[in-house]
């Protein structure tokens, strides 16, 4: 039988959903506001993007493949949220005949991350509207979902934690400083922030839960499991790289040579990598809880596992 959260623990789920409530937002009266995006700015800013390394590239240029990288941003983060979705529903079972602070807190969490995908279909479907045809997602998001939910729950919510404290990393150190960019687009990653944050502080309660049920072999599975999942993570951002690096030189007014080429899939495979794995690793927080749940040899296999990514 599970043992009941301690009156820290809830508490924490408590200012969760004190704060859920003091900052939630609509997405017509809020973010949207009948506005639309602005493609004489640029939607990521180059400390996410990296197209001001592109030195080939024109202004217009790097702005266009700023958009295209923004619009990859949004989707990607939908298509995240379906799984995210799914299993916060899941343990939240957990809490049913239990403490109904962490109950609602978790529904709040789902409602919240249902309201984030519509915004982002939104966000899709504005940036269809004034950007070239031709554009796609190479991953499907319920097949991800099945995938990332196949593993070990303890793996899936290291996952999720790491996926919420880059987003906090990313609003923060690089799109709320940069005034140069499209208004609602920077608008949609505010809002998205304001409630990841109360995200952010479930994920690791609710992993920190599930770790205190784990026996030591399930554990050492569950680090093999989050190990393969971010190689899975890996292998949708190569997918993406290039269907977004052909989309871009597809798109433009002229034919770039074949090394210019290359660099740019290159360039967005490193910024891909960085916005989704590197920098939430480089930021503390997740290695933090990381390292202080798994033994020095589990901590030496995702060391290892994520040199090359680094």
């Amino acid at each position: 039988m599970l043992a009941a959260n301690t009156d820290d623990q809830t508490s924490r789920y408590a200012r969760c959903i004190d704060i859920s409530k003091r900052v939630r937002w609509d997405i017509d009266e809020d973010v949207i506001r009948g506005r639309t995006l602005d493609f004489e700015q640029k939607f990521l800013p180059d400390g996410l993007s990296m197209v001001n390394r592109l030195d080939f590239l024109t202004d217009e240029e790097q702005r266009f493949l700023s958009q295209v990288q923004g619009r990859t941003y949004a989707n990607l983060f939908g298509l995240i949220e379906r799984y995210i979705n799914a299993k916060i529903l899941e343990v939240s079972r957990d809490h049913w005949l239990g403490d109904q602070v962490a109950l609602e807190a978790l529904i709040r969490f789902s409602d919240e991350e249902l309201k984030h995908q519509e915004l982002f279909r939104r966000v899709e479907a504005l940036s269809a509207t004034n950007m070239p045809d031709g554009y796609t997602v190479a991953a499907d998001a319920n097949e991800v979902a099945r995938i990332v939910l196949s593993k070990s729950t303890w793996a899936v919510m290291a996952l999720t934690y790491h996926v919420e404290v880059f987003t906090q990393v990313h609003f923060k150190k690089s799109i709320e400083p940069e005034a140069d960019l499209s208004p609602l687009w920077k608008d949609v990653f505010l809002y998205h922030w304001k409630e990841e944050s109360q995200h952010a502080v479930i994920d690791e309660l609710e992993w920190r839960r599930e770790d205190a049920k784990v026996s030591v072999e399930e554990r050492d599975q569950a680090v093999t499991d989050l190990i393969d999942l971010v190689v899975a993570v890996d292998g949708i951002l190569q997918a993406q790289a290039v269907a977004d690096a052909n989309y871009f030189t597809h798109s433009i007014e002229r034919d770039l040579d074949a090394d210019e080429a290359e660099a740019v899939g290159h360039l967005i495979l490193e910024a891909y990598r960085w916005q989704y794995i590197v920098s939430g690793v480089q930021d503390g927080r997740f290695l933090g809880v990381l390292t202080e749940l798994i033994d020095d040899e589990q901590t030496a296999r995702v060391t290892e596992a994520l040199a090359p990514l680094m």
